[in-house]
């Protein structure tokens, strides 16, 4: 489930018999993530089925460096890969002409960065956003409805571009503690899905947040600076940064100060 979205399950899949994996009833615990079928299996990084999709699950299932994945028709299907793609904050990588569209966006008045304003619309306009060769989207409506119940138990987050008093792109993550876990973008006007990835860069290097969960490996993500680490090393990050405290989730203009290296006073 990176960032800009991905849809290409494998072919397996879609036949998929859940007694090949540990199938769980809901509430019980997840399996160990060293034990996800690996690459010698048809869908690595896939860990168990079933369960549910409530807040609880999710919580636990995130601390732990899990996460869900399914297409229609699917059970709930539970994946920790390895390599996990990740964003350390201070590798954040801006080129001469996103540095310039930040900048632009910065100093115009009719341009803002919200968070939590319309998680709705945010996680909405993800699920039906076109992406290039795909054909649909793994956020199904059981997905939606069950993120934004984790929104409004204060876990799931939106990042906003508002132009013009206008959402013109964003993206939606998920927090726990101070784990911080990508899961989709959408844009309507070119790059505003990026300045939602840069505002959350500088709300993260502000809140002492080392890395964002970007969960595969895509060239956009790469581009930006994302690479991958070893799953037992990105387990173990995330068991410890998910047991401190949360940072307020707000944003100020002040922020960019950490991502811009020559900032716009306002």
């Amino acid at each position: 489930m990176p960032l800009p979205g991905h849809n290409h399950f494998p072919a397996c899949l879609r036949t998929m018999k859940p007694m090949h994996l540990p199938w769980l009833q809901p509430g019980d615990p997840f399996p160990d993530p060293a034990e996800a079928w690996d690459q010698r299996q048809p869908a690595p990084g896939l860990l168990a089925a079933g369960g549910a999709l409530d807040v609880e699950s999710l919580q636990r299932a995130y601390a732990r460096g899990i996460f869900p994945w399914f297409s229609e028709g699917q059970p709930i299907l539970w994946w920790s890969t390895d390599p996990r793609m990740v964003l350390f904050t201070n590798e954040f990588r801006l080129h001469r002409s996103l540095r310039k569209t930040f900048a632009k966006f910065t100093a115009d008045p009719r341009c803002e960065i919200r968070f939590d304003s319309d998680f709705d619309a945010v996680i909405r306009a993800c699920a039906t956003s076109h992406r290039p060769g795909q054909s649909g989207t793994w956020i199904v409506p059981a997905m939606v409805a069950a993120y934004e119940a984790f929104y409004r138990a204060g876990f799931a987050h939106s990042v906003e571009t508002w132009i013009d008093g206008q959402l013109a792109g964003g993206l939606y993550c998920v927090v726990v503690g101070r784990a911080v876990f990508g899961e989709s973008m959408f844009t309507r006007v070119p790059d505003a899905s990026k300045i939602a990835l840069g505002a959350l860069v500088a709300w993260c290097r502000q809140a002492q947040v080392d890395v964002i969960d970007c969960q595969q490996n895509t060239r956009h993500l790469a581009s930006l600076g994302a690479r991958e680490i070893p799953r037992a090393e990105f387990v173990q990050q995330v068991g410890v940064n998910a047991r401190r405290s949360s940072a307020p989730w707000h944003f100020e203009p002040v922020y960019w100060n950490a991502v811009l290296p020559h900032p716009n006073p306002a």
